[in-house]
């Protein structure tokens, strides 16, 4: 049984052809024990895959290849990592489906294009950040809000190599979501100093960004 309707695949795949400029690789880290979505994940990146030529998935087992899973920062699966010319640091933890499968689409875009969709003033203040930032966002796939704050992250991580960006699904990894005492989605954790919950603009991400970076007590432990 496919994932995406058959007027779906039609949609996306001209989404593609008009819009892609570059190939994206999607790192993909599975395996086939103990895992609850993979090989639904995996399903997923296989289809989108066969409605592009620009896309091509590469796919890693988790259990076997655990250098390389530290590499890019594979801790817990299914990971997918979205990458053109470069890592730019986007990743998903879970199942990218429901409402965040429009992130997924909209990350290969942009990913593709090697640009984001942010405000000059967005960028330019992104563009200052000389230290390591972690942003988390958790989400489930019924949360109508939790792509924009997905996204924002993403672009974010594109703009800045200092950057990584998570989308965290929290029901899937429920020990997150109690370290992080989700109650909520999307709640979005940056270097475990600050929080936000709900959906904000650019803007005020971004001041939250910089009082993140000014440090404080760490919140979760």
């Amino acid at each position: 049984m496919s994932f995406i309707k058959e007027e779906d695949r039609k949609y996306i795949k001209e989404r593609f052809i008009k819009e892609m400029k570059n190939k994206v690789k999607i790192i993909y880290f599975t395996q086939d024990f103990e895992c609850q979505f993979c090989r639904e994940t995996r399903q997923i990146l296989e289809e989108l895959e066969s409605l592009s030529d620009s896309i091509e998935i590469e796919i890693h087992e988790f259990d076997k290849e655990k250098n390389l899973a530290k590499k890019y920062g594979v801790d817990k699966i299914p990971a997918i990592i979205i990458a053109g010319k470069k890592d730019y640091g986007i990743r998903f933890f879970g199942i990218p489906s429901g409402y965040e499968f429009s992130t997924l689409l909209e990350d290969i875009i942009h990913v593709s294009n090697g640009e984001t969709n942010l405000k000059e003033s967005t960028k330019e203040e992104i563009r200052k950040i000389d230290k390591s930032l972690h942003i988390q966002v958790f989400v489930t796939p019924t949360c109508p809000y939790c792509p924009s704050m997905v996204h924002l992250s993403h672009q974010m991580a594109m703009e800045n190599e200092n950057i990584r960006a998570d989308m965290v699904e929290a029901v899937e990894f429920p020990h997150l979501a109690q370290k992080y005492r989700v109650m909520g989605v999307p709640k979005t954790v940056i270097n475990d100093v600050r929080e936000i919950v709900g959906a904000i603009p650019e803007e005020k991400f971004v001041e939250e960004i910089k009082l993140a970076l000014k440090g404080g007590e760490i919140m979760y432990g």
